[in-house]
């Protein structure tokens, strides 16, 4: 059976189903990176009564004509203002203070000269000058944060302003990481021999799965024999929702993995994608969880682990929001090794109010280089019909400055 094309892989992976989405409650100080299993809705206006933006003096805006306004006092931010402002009369109010029963508008400290018990106008304002109306942040019923939103600050700091103590945040999904491969050595592990490498598939892929909002289960490095990387997979998915191995997927003498994964009685949803890199990625399910085995070069690993096992973590967490995806200008000519769908490092930057792509710094070669992921990188996306392109052509890119 031939590969898969790309784009049918993905509508594959988008079918799937990981059952009832869990959740649980946490502090509103853990709930950053977090993703809200329910809408935050405001219940109440924000501010509750006009409140004034500046420190200034609170007055009927008719009075401005009049060139003098005899102050009454003081209204402090916080304090429960009872006086009325009439014509005629103004109360000195600061910046968070609520605005006097009366007043319409606030003129500055820097507007007026005060004399005595009564401020000078120096220069007029504009009716409603630096007054916040009711609900100029948000009014009540107004839904402030959607339901599978990632908690940044400015999410943080809205809760916070709501009285929102505890926050209803999606499970965080459990990713189990292991590289497979008898000559891949753990770090701190001494070599024998030349031939060994240094594993480090299963930390770049466990930092992804942590950047996408999942926690990891690291399961470290499993030899090339089937009894282990048997057992490895049985432990994997005890204690974890997705399993992601590195290796062993292609059609070596010793690339167990591909065969392990049904024996375990994982149904095999794909096996053998039309992409470069990582065409012998397989994708499989046992129950509610899910197998992913990728190919081993480091490269390859990387791209296929963003492509197909961060949307799947995104399932579980309630969101659709993967990857932003941009258009971009080629700086530099480029050229499409393969009539595969392509995901090709580059250098992403923004300039004179676009994106531009170049390969400075990005070597060509195997699928092994995870060097071409340092700095700047993002991915240009190549279908299997694209070919190479000149300087100025237009390119789609997906950003991976955050996911």
């Amino acid at each position: 059976m031939g590969f898969l094309s790309y784009e049918a892989s993905i509508e594959l992976l988008n079918a799937l189903h990981v059952g009832v989405l869990r959740k649980e409650n946490v502090f509103l100080d853990d709930a950053l990176g977090r993703y809200l299993a329910e809408d935050l809705v405001a219940d109440e206006n924000a501010p509750s009564q006009p409140t004034s933006a500046m420190d200034g003096y609170a007055i009927l805006h008719s009075d401005l004509t009049s060139g003098r306004i005899k102050i009454l006092g003081d209204n402090p931010a916080g304090s429960d203002e009872r006086r009325e402002v009439s014509s005629g009369n103004c109360i000195k109010t600061f910046t968070g203070a609520g605005m006097p029963h009366g007043a319409d508008t606030l003129i500055q400290i820097e507007n007026v000269t005060v004399e005595g018990d009564e401020i000078i106008i120096n220069e007029v304002v504009p009716y409603g000058n630096s007054v916040r109306p009711i609900g100029e942040s948000y009014s009540e019923g107004d839904v402030l944060i959607r339901k599978g939103s990632k908690v940044g600050f400015a999410e943080i700091g809205v809760m916070a302003g709501l009285n929102t103590a505890v926050v209803p945040v999606m499970l965080r999904p459990r990713v189990a990481t292991l590289s497979t491969g008898s000559e891949i050595l753990e770090i701190g592990q001494t070599p024998e021999n030349t031939s060994q490498i240094r594993s480090s598939n299963h930390h770049t892929i466990a930092a992804i799965a942590n950047m996408a909002g999942a926690e990891v289960v690291q399961m470290g490095v499993v030899k090339d024999d089937r009894d282990s990387i048997t057992a490895a997979f049985e432990n994997a998915l005890a204690s974890a929702d997705i399993v992601v191995s590195t290796g062993g997927v292609s059609v070596g003498d010793y690339d167990f993995v591909k065969d392990v994964i049904p024996a375990l009685g994982a149904e095999v949803i794909f096996k053998g994608v039309n992409i470069k890199p990582g065409q012998h990625i397989l994708v499989a399910q046992k129950g509610e969880k899910f197998i992913l085995g990728l190919p081993g070069f480091a490269y390859s690993s990387t791209v296929t682990f963003l492509l197909y096992v961060v949307p799947l973590i995104k399932k579980f967490l309630g969101t659709e929001k993967v990857f932003e995806m941009v258009e971009a200008t080629l700086a530099e000519p480029f050229n499409k090794r393969s009539k595969k769908s392509e995901f090709t490092a580059c250098n992403l930057t923004f300039q004179d109010g676009k994106y531009v792509v170049d390969f400075d710094g990005k070597k060509v070669g195997t699928s092994a280089i995870l060097t071409n992921m340092l700095g700047d990188a993002a991915l240009i996306v190549s279908s299997e019909e694209d070919g190479p392109k000149e300087a100025g052509a237009t390119v789609k890119v997906i950003k991976l400055d955050r996911f």
